[in-house]
């Protein structure tokens, strides 16, 4: 077997070497993703497609959700994972596998390892959330060895590529390839098969673009009339930015919040077949993602990890065109570490309008901070965060405050009688570098 390298991702065929031009004209067809599916169907469960009550009367539209947060390994990416593996001869075999992965991919290839007694090797992120590692430890057991590389998934990718190339073990990529791709594809057949109306809208998240691939490739083909809109993070928008320069890109930086989702490029496949099949991409900010993620657990007891919360927290943008229509979200995954809750939360809040931080100057004589309390604050505002030290040679001294507000129609009234009685100097929540140093 030989590696034909494009771009900075590399495709591994699974029998014969392709070519640049196959790579540009390929598609999944319909047949082959049914005959996926029947591949399949015994290790990966057929999750349901779900009206969503509260999303539905909020947006004025029928909002359903397709749940593969309730996959075997709470994520869809074992479709593509255990289809791909399967689909190998022995001698592809005989050195192992090996992938990279931010955490769902690795779940789904160290369950199809397990399944497949297959020995396997797994570079994730050090910023991976413990939760996800241990969960693909407990899924491939003996089988697999987890390896933890860089920061990022492209730095946990270019060192299991090494690992390939050295050892002989298959790559198993987590996007960019023919039989993964076939293998999310599978989602839009459960999707068609359940659906008894006409789909007008169907909303996908998109981290490398292998679901977004498949499904739209699949849906297209069925209902050409269904809009297909891919939904990427805010700070790791590769496909969105390919997209509008008409050719695949490499972003520089991503923010890694969405870890599911935070690539910095597209596969080149991937990108091949969203540039037809998808209507338009859409990004939403990440704060807004966390806002979603507090909203379906406390609405709908609905636990998601920040890629799953991608599809309904775009919804907000699309408000005037899907009012009145069926629209489906694909809900990804829900492996969310328990202890990201709290900056979740923050995050929402700040999206919200509900918490703001403050560089406050406070004049160091007694009763400075009794006026601030009586005069500046309401009865509703509540003090979250309060960094103060005295500077005896100075007449007044900074304090770095965080507000919680009752309402965000408050937040005006607050700068005033901040501004009034002389103690507003700076406001952090616009000034984010600002804020990371200082919060």
């Amino acid at each position: 077997m030989r590696a034909i390298s494009y771009g900075t991702m590399p495709f591994f065929n699974r029998t014969n070497p392709t070519t640049m031009l196959d790579l540009m004209t390929w598609r999944p067809s319909v047949e082959i993703i049914n005959e996926t599916y029947n591949r399949i169907k015994d290790v990966v469960l057929h999750t349901p497609l779900m009206r969503n009550l509260n999303a539905s009367n909020e947006h004025k539209a029928n909002i359903y959700l397709k749940r593969e947060d309730l996959q075997v390994v709470r994520s869809y990416k074992l479709r593509g994972a255990y289809n791909k593996i399967s689909t190998l001869e022995a001698s592809q075999l005989q050195n192992g596998v090996v992938c990279a992965s931010a955490g769902n991919h690795a779940q789904g290839v160290a369950f199809s390892c397990k399944s497949l007694a297959i020995k396997g090797r797994i570079y994730m992120p050090i910023t991976t959330p413990k939760q996800k590692i241990n969960q693909v430890k407990m899924f491939g057991e003996e089988f697999v060895e987890v390896v933890l590389k860089g920061d990022t998934f492209d730095d946990a990718y270019t060192e299991a590529l090494e690992d390939s190339q050295s050892t002989g073990a298959y790559f198993i990529h987590p996007f960019n390839d023919e039989k993964v791709i076939e293998g999310q594809g599978t989602v839009a057949k459960e999707i068609m098969d359940d659906a008894n109306f006409d789909i007008d809208y169907l909303l996908v998240p998109i981290g490398g673009g292998g679901l977004a691939a498949g499904v739209s490739a699949y849906i297209k083909h069925l209902s050409p009339n269904t809009k297909i809109i891919g939904v990427e993070p805010e700070g790791a928008a590769s496909m969105k930015a390919s997209l509008e320069n008409g050719e695949n890109r490499t972003l520089a930086s991503i923010s890694k919040f969405v870890d599911g989702a935070a690539v910095k490029r597209a596969g080149d496949i991937t990108f091949e077949i969203c540039k037809s099949t998808l209507d338009k991409v859409i990004t939403v900010p990440e704060n807004k993602i966390c806002s979603t993620i507090l909203k379906l657990y406390n609405q709908d007891a609905i636990v998601v990890e920040p890629a799953g919360a991608l599809t309904l927290s775009a919804l907000d943008f699309l408000e005037d065109e899907i009012k009145d229509k069926n629209v489906v979200c694909v809900v990804s995954g829900s492996n969310n570490d328990i202890t990201r809750m709290e900056e979740i939360k923050e995050r929402s809040m700040l999206y919200e309008g509900l918490l703001h931080y403050f560089v406050v100057s406070f004049p160091q004589r007694a009763g400075a901070l009794r006026e601030f309390l009586t005069d500046v604050l309401s009865p509703s505002d509540d003090i979250v965060h309060f960094e103060y030290s005295k500077k005896n040679a100075r007449s007044s001294g900074p304090a770095v405050v965080g507000i919680e507000l009752k309402s965000s129609d408050d937040f005006e009234g607050l700068v005033h009688r901040m501004k009034e009685g002389g103690f507003f100097t700076e406001y952090l929540n616009d000034n984010p570098e600002l804020f990371q140093y200082m919060v």
